[in-house]
């Protein structure tokens, strides 16, 4: 027996890799979250399917009680194969490390399969490169929302990377880019893409100073910094042709 966690990958359902297909189909049980393409849970067509899905304010399960149910199922001697499918990658803001340590407490064998994390596979996908010669050498992948019950805030916003990425952020944008403006010019090129890679897509351009004054819904992306210029000049040519 053996759990695997799977990364889904940013939402598009062809962006998921192989491998993580081939546990799907050798899956008894698949539990996955809100943000897994449930198109994806067709590659599992034996699989006793459960639904844990998380977004904020809104949790679904909790995380204590998602361990509880990876375990329990974990050490039901039918299953062979259980998935746990999340989307993008289990390591980027997933708490897959979380769930490996529970399953290593109760020595449970496992194996991560990566996938697409929607911080480099939504940019991609539109033409936003998070890096370009002259512009940006660096970007930061952060979480725009910290667990409330820590006593002590981690992110500090004071990144001196080029590209900013803020994944789960839209509920405190106003909040995350006055934090930033404490360290970068008001005028700093922003986007906001949502629903990236699915074809409800869309893409928002601002500065830090504006952005939370847009309509945007999610889930999405924040990014910040000056390739926000060059991704407008690539989808002005993409819009044109």
């Amino acid at each position: 027996m053996t759990v695997y966690l799977v990364g889904a990958g940013p939402g598009d359902p062809e962006l998921i890799t192989l491998k993580a297909i081939k546990a799907l189909k050798r899956a008894n049980v698949v539990i996955y979250d809100r943000l897994a393409n449930e198109d994806i849970l067709q590659h599992a067509p034996n699989a006793k399917l459960i639904y844990v899905g998380k977004k904020a304010g809104e949790h679904y399960k909790s995380q204590e009680e998602i361990n509880k149910i990876i375990i329990n199922e974990a050490k039901n001697e039918s299953n062979k194969t259980i998935v746990r499918l999340k989307g993008g990658d289990p390591f980027v803001f997933g708490r897959g490390g979380e769930e490996i340590l529970e399953l290593i407490k109760e020595e449970i064998p496992f194996e991560v399969i990566p996938g697409v994390t929607s911080a480099i596979g939504a940019p991609t996908t539109v033409g936003l490169p998070v890096t370009h010669r002259g512009v940006a050498t660096s970007f930061t992948v952060v979480t725009g929302h910290e667990d409330p019950t820590k006593d002590k805030k981690q992110v500090k916003w004071d990144y001196t990377t080029d590209t900013i990425i803020v994944l789960m952020g839209i509920g405190k944008i106003q909040e995350n880019t006055a934090e930033m403006m404490k360290y970068r010019s008001p005028e700093t090129p922003a986007c906001v893409i949502e629903n990236g890679t699915l074809p409800n897509e869309k893409i928002i351009f601002g500065t830090l100073e504006n952005i939370a004054k847009k309509d945007i819904n999610t889930p999405a992306i924040l990014i910040v910094g000056n390739v926000i210029d060059v991704f407008k000049e690539i989808k002005s040519f993409k819009d044109n042709n």
